[in-house]
């Protein structure tokens, strides 16, 4: 098939635009996206210091090159990025993510669980078993993330979230009834590192097909422990509803932002743990991960 718009060799068709794009068309529809989703949503300013959470995934790769490309010659906006190695044997060599980094020219710093915590992941699985070990390690995985930024002047932390992510947590936090996730409002809270997803509009095969066209060395292995059922299966069902449907995920992840509006929640607020320090909800779930852990062994 041809380019719609230039009649070169197309690489892509979008269902949701009916737009077939050659690799020059390609780019330019991936990045305005992204740019327009800094924009509207103020994420980047003068001053800032950006951190990318690189794990060495196409995603993450995928946002470091493109905010490389988009910052790399501002003067006044600062760009990082920051590994954390879980623990997990066999899995993603922080090396990957390290040269990655250094072969844009940008900063890198990782943190380590075992360093942190005392404990990896690989440990806290043969002790609590594989069913939390996602929950386990999201919570661990972003605390520690959230002071390593802290320690480097970080004010905005970018994450490699697309379409397909946002939309399956929208759903799931609804198939769970879940009305706090799904109103929570998006507000900073002093000691949290603001989290910004420029690719938050944009589906995964095409931030994947961004990666392949611009990142060498990144990884595709799935985490062995990723054994999330709801997640699996509303991948599948929100799939299956897409390809029917080209504009449901666009909508849910517009229903979810729409949900967040500040003015529509009220109620408790983040607070500071009494025990760590750290920003928490009403109780801090890192330092109730760390006892559960702990208990078990």
């Amino acid at each position: 098939m041809k380019c719609s718009k230039c009649h070169r060799d197309a690489i892509l068709f979008q269902r949701y635009s009916g737009l077939h794009l050659c690799e020059q068309h390609f780019n330019r529809d991936f990045e305005a996206k992204a740019k327009r989703a800094i924009r509207e949503h103020r994420w980047i300013r003068p001053g800032d210091t950006v951190a990318v959470a690189l794990s060495g995934g196409k995603d993450s790769s995928a946002v470091l090159f493109f905010l490389h490309r988009l910052l790399g010659e501002r003067r006044d906006v600062r760009l990082m990025a920051i590994t954390v190695d879980e623990g997990i044997s066999g899995y993603r060599d922080p090396n990957q993510a390290r040269e990655i980094a250094e072969n844009m020219g940008v900063p890198w710093v990782t943190a380590t669980f075992v360093d942190e915590y005392r404990i990896t992941l690989d440990e806290i699985v043969k002790r609590r078993g594989t069913r939390l070990s996602c929950s386990y390690c999201g919570v661990l995985r972003r605390a520690l993330m959230n002071r390593i930024a802290r320690e480097h002047g970080v004010t905005k932390f970018a994450y490699g979230f697309n379409l397909d992510d946002e939309a399956q947590s929208v759903l799931m936090n609804a198939l769970r009834g879940d009305a706090d996730r799904l109103t929570r409002p998006m507000r900073e809270v002093e000691g949290m590192v603001p989290r910004i997803k420029p690719f938050m509009y944009i589906p995964e095969r095409e931030v994947a097909l961004y990666a392949f066209l611009h990142v060498e060395g990144f990884d595709l292995a799935g985490c062995p422990y990723a054994g999330d059922a709801l997640r699996g299966d509303v991948r599948g069902i929100l799939d299956d509803y897409t390809y029917r449907h080209p504009a449901t995920k666009y909508s849910l992840v517009n229903l979810g932002e729409a949900l967040r509006e500040p003015e529509r929640v009220t109620g408790e607020g983040l607070r500071v743990c009494e025990r760590c320090g750290e920003p928490c909800g009403r109780i801090c779930r890192t330092c109730q991960v760390l006892d559960e852990v702990r208990r078990g062994a």
